[in-house]
């Protein structure tokens, strides 16, 4: 009884991550065309030690005006400096953006930024505000683009758990094939160790098996004959024979792998708005901003 109520549970599991009936189509559709989702792929590109740089001069002309007891014109130079780096890579990407004929918030920055260069109490101030409106634009950039990198990289760790060969059942014994060959009615044997190339019903045998990665449970699941084991997922005791009965990207680890993908691609629906409507906002910012000038 115990065990039914598990095999419940794991498959409500499974069936809440599969909700989502087209994840697949999504993420197809997304490499087509990705102006469909909405998503803004633009990103301003530098370095970190670019930044830092940039960083590192306008704090000098700081440091210059506040202790140095220079002329201006010394520290205004560092601080030129210091805002060229940091603004130019925003002025870049504003041009391609222009040049595309998208309006976004980058057009924004960089007007800010331009804005900033030519004016202030002193030409050092206004090459320091300047760099310091460029450095959390630049900041931003960073914190977003090391969130996604740290995201594709689990996602890299996930596709490499995805099995890529087994063992199938013929008349004169077993052969090794690759997980891609398998195809459903297939039989396959799995030993202690192996991960399962796809999904089936045991039909032979019993074990316990790892299933994390699927249904984030944490302990092993002893399986037996007749129930349910996922692709992806490794057989820990036992020898086991697996009748297939999804294969390829059809089972619920490619199914997943792919929800996961489309996640990460997936902005936020305020994100989406803002995106939606900056074609109307940046334009209609700049006429008032002409009329009040």
């Amino acid at each position: 009884m115990a065990k039914q109520n598990h095999n419940k549970k794991t498959t409500m599991q499974v069936t809440s991550l599969l909700s989502r009936k087209e994840i697949r189509e999504h993420h197809h559709d997304h490499e087509s065309d990705c102006n469909s989702c909405g998503h803004d792929h633009e990103h301003t590109e530098f370095k970190l030690t670019t930044m830092i740089a940039g960083v590192l001069f306008i704090a000098n002309s700081f440091l210059m005006e506040w202790f140095g007891g220079t002329d201006d014109r010394i520290a205004g130079v560092s601080a030129f400096i210091g805002a060229i780096i940091l603004g130019l890579p925003i002025l870049k990407l504003a041009v391609k953006s222009i040049l595309r004929g998208m309006l976004t918030i980058n057009e924004l920055v960089a007007i800010a930024f331009l804005a900033a260069i030519a004016s202030g109490e002193s030409q050092l101030g206004g090459y320091q505000t300047a760099g310091i409106v460029a450095f959390f634009m630049l900041l931003g950039e960073l914190i977003e683009t090391r969130t996604a990198a740290g995201a594709r990289a689990s996602i890299a760790s996930l596709v490499k758990m995805t099995p890529t060969k087994a063992r199938r059942i013929i008349a004169d014994g077993e052969e090794e094939v690759t997980a891609s060959e398998l195809n459903v009615g297939d039989v396959i044997r799995i030993r202690p160790g192996d991960n399962v190339a796809a999904d089936g019903t045991i039909v032979s045998g019993q074990g316990s098996i790892n299933q994390a990665n699927i249904t984030g449970e944490s302990l092993p699941v002893d399986k037996a004959t007749g129930e349910e084991v996922f692709a992806g997922t490794t057989n820990l005791t036992g020898v086991l024979e697996v009748k297939i009965t999804r294969a390829g990207e059809d089972t619920t680890f490619g199914r997943v792998r792919d929800l996961i993908l489309s996640a990460e691609q997936t902005k936020l629906p305020i994100m989406r708005i803002i995106d939606q409507y900056m074609g109307y906002y940046t334009p209609l910012v700049l006429v008032i901003a002409g009329v009040v000038w």
